[in-house]
């Protein structure tokens, strides 16, 4: 009887522990809704097929694409580039700068240009598996879009890759990288999304629709190109052959 009675209490201490302890079914709670503010507009050269843009500290740099045409170029925002370096042979894709290199990657030619970040001189070119989209970087590493769902991680000097992120959303284009987020245009749409870097979950998604005029969208293309502007929680976008830049804040939507 005392035996009984003991494997009956352990059976409910078992049972009682297994209770205290439930597993959690919670989804992840859904992306944030956000629309554009605009606070102001800037000239963009309306023949540049815009692949990246980036903020260095006061200096605007632009990645531009089309074989024949790409460029990578720097300069004060909304005013002719100071310097500029064309790249007849390839079709340049996104860009980004760490204090005194830049690199600029490509898109179905397998190589990143490494650039002096002041003359935008080519320093050296690697070769990498994939196609090329957008890049930035955060917290000693690359982060690399290749038009998938997938963000890479690549070593900021070799440009090896060290791991990635599924995001679980495709067609993902330019990058801009602000703390612990990845802030990415979707190709052929005018929504931008937040994603959280470690997990490549999206936390945010930003209806940028309406910046154009239909007379400027009639000679456009995609939106393509998000810097974030330093010291502030605004953000200069613009898209390819647009004729103009936007300074704008993400509010929420209610």
């Amino acid at each position: 009887m005392r035996t009984l009675m003991t494997m009956s209490l352990l059976l409910a201490a078992v049972l009682g522990g297994c209770a205290a302890a439930p597993v959690s079914d919670a989804a992840p709670p859904a992306p944030e809704k956000f629309k554009v503010r605009v606070l102001s507009t800037l000239p963009h050269d309306p023949a540049a097929f815009t692949q990246g843009l980036e903020f260095s500290g006061e200096t605007l740099y632009e990645g531009t694409g089309l074989v024949g045409k790409s460029s990578m170029r720097a300069g004060p925002p909304g005013a002719a580039p100071s310097v500029r370096q064309d790249l007849p042979d390839l079709f340049g894709e996104g860009i980004t700068v760490l204090g005194p290199t830049a690199w600029q990657i490509t898109w179905q030619d397998g190589v990143a240009i490494e650039r002096d970040a002041k003359t935008l001189a080519e320093l050296r070119r690697v070769n990498y598996t994939g196609e090329g989209w957008g890049l930035c970087h955060r917290d000693g590493q690359l982060v690399m879009s290749d038009g998938s769902s997938k963000l890479t991680f690549r070593d900021p000097v070799t440009f090896a890759p060290t791991g990635g992120v599924d995001v679980g959303r495709d067609q993902l284009n330019e990058l801009e990288c602000v703390g612990g987020s990845v802030y990415a245009n979707v190709w052929q749409t005018d929504r931008i999304l937040r994603i959280d870097a470690a997990t490549g979950r999206v936390t945010g998604e930003i209806d940028a629709s309406g910046l154009l005029t239909p007379e400027e969208r009639s000679s456009a293309d995609v939106l393509n190109g998000i810097a974030a502007v330093p010291g502030t929680d605004e953000f200069l976008i613009t898209g390819k052959l647009w004729p103009r830049m936007f300074r704008v804040k993400f509010v929420a939507t209610t």
